[in-house]
């Protein structure tokens, strides 16, 4: 299994499928859908029946139940794009057979080094065969690695006919990095009554909760005059939105929160004295602080103009996702059956929230609850990325052993 994962892998983030979130196709760029073919064929060579693409880039397939017995569909998904953070393009992954531990230098003649000094987590992977970066490139475990494990799984379960299960249906999505995974995503048509993600990270990672999630978009308009004749002329559109950041509580930020805590987060600044555009994302678990976080950004815009004018700022706020586990809790049982899959395997399950969110947030508000499983991966979006095929095989196993525990439970 392990060499079926690392040649499947190791293709899979060699196709370029970084999303565009300035395009408005679906998918957003040629990349995922070459990859989608790709694993189209893939999918009937092995022996999946149903095998289709839309022509909006969703893939999806079924492996026909084996079991007499009349048992609801289940769902397996995984997105084909890479983040749009750091460059994917070119990877180059590289296999570390039987780890030592130590630091491990990607990139020698870039001095890139993946050291245990700034990820402490490293050592722990001493033993485990690793795939890393070149230090050049993101890796794109996520969630490339997803795809390599359902396909693994599926093929396993067709080898291993003595394995009996219900009907399985499986999908590969595109954009789901830029937050259009399930926009066009066909959920009569996937025919499940639940599916799962494969789309987490470290060993153990089981989650049915995800932030609820905003985006702000906020314009300040100035006015540009000469500086040598700017007195009482000039409104410096910049420092209108520096004015307006700092009005944000500085804890309330990612790199102050952890679990629950939900934050603020400036994503760009782009601008001049004329026009400045400012970009936000909003989190938080709980939807009364979400609502009232949206409340304070609509005050903040609102205190701009009662300073500098009506049409000195204008905001776009946008909901984007919302909490997963107010539609996944009522079915708590799909949650409980991947964690009994995983004690099963001697894996101990983590179930925190997500500090994030997936496919699944959407799709479970569109009639598909969806938790998220672990990949194994490590430091997704950038050059430090790097995932254990020890663990990959590992979720591959929880993949096959959700499918027989339901079967056998129905």
């Amino acid at each position: 299994m392990k060499d079926e994962l690392i040649k499947r892998f190791t293709s899979y983030v060699k196709v370029d499928t970084q999303s565009n979130e300035n395009s408005n196709t679906t998918p957003s760029t040629p990349g995922q859908l070459k990859l989608a073919e790709l694993l189209s064929e893939e999918l009937k060579n092995i022996g999946m029946t149903e095998v289709e693409i839309d022509e909006n880039g969703y893939l999806m397939a079924t492996l026909p139940s084996n079991t007499n017995k009349n048992i609801p569909t289940i769902g397996f998904l995984a997105h084909v794009d890479t983040a749009t953070d750091f460059t994917g393009k070119d990877v180059k992954p590289q296999v570390i057979e039987n780890f030592d531990g130590e630091d491990i230098v990607l990139n020698k003649e870039k001095n890139v080094v993946l050291s245990a000094k700034e990820f402490p987590e490293l050592p722990s992977y001493k033993g485990h065969t690793l795939i890393t970066t070149d230090g050049t490139t993101l890796l794109g475990a996520d969630n490339k690695a997803g795809i390599a494990e359902i396909m693994t799984a599926m093929n396993y379960l067709i080898q291993h006919p003595e394995i009996e299960h219900g009907r399985i249906r499986i999908a590969f999505t595109p954009d789901e990095e830029i937050g259009r995974g399930p926009h066009k995503f066909n959920v009569p048509r996937f025919d499940a009554a639940f599916a799962y993600t494969i789309d987490g990270g470290p060993l153990g990672e089981l989650q049915y909760e995800s932030f609820n999630a905003a985006s702000a978009k906020v314009t300040f308009k100035g006015n540009n005059v000469h500086p040598g004749t700017a007195k009482n002329k000039m409104i410096n559109s910049a420092k209108l939105a520096a004015d307006f950041i700092k009005k944000f509580p500085e804890k309330e930020a990612p790199e102050y929160t952890e679990g629950y805590e939900g934050f603020y987060h400036l994503i760009s600044i782009n601008g001049d004295v004329e026009h400045t555009e400012v970009y936000y994302i909003i989190r938080d678990h709980d939807r009364n602080k979400f609502e009232a976080r949206k409340k304070t950004v609509k005050s903040y815009v609102q205190e701009i103009k009662e300073k500098h004018g009506e049409d000195s700022v204008s905001l776009e706020l946008k909901d984007q996702y919302y909490n997963m586990r107010d539609k996944i809790e009522p079915v708590k049982e799909i949650v409980d059956l991947a964690e009994d899959a995983m004690k099963n395997l001697n894996i101990k399950p983590i179930i925190e929230p997500i500090r994030g969110g997936t496919d699944g947030s959407q799709l479970s508000y569109m009639g598909l609850p969806t938790p998220n499983i672990f990949t194994g991966g490590e430091n997704f979006h950038g050059k430090y990325e790097y995932i254990s095929i020890d663990n990959m095989e590992k979720a591959t196993k929880v993949i096959v052993e959700i499918c027989r525990l339901f079967e056998e439970r129905n």
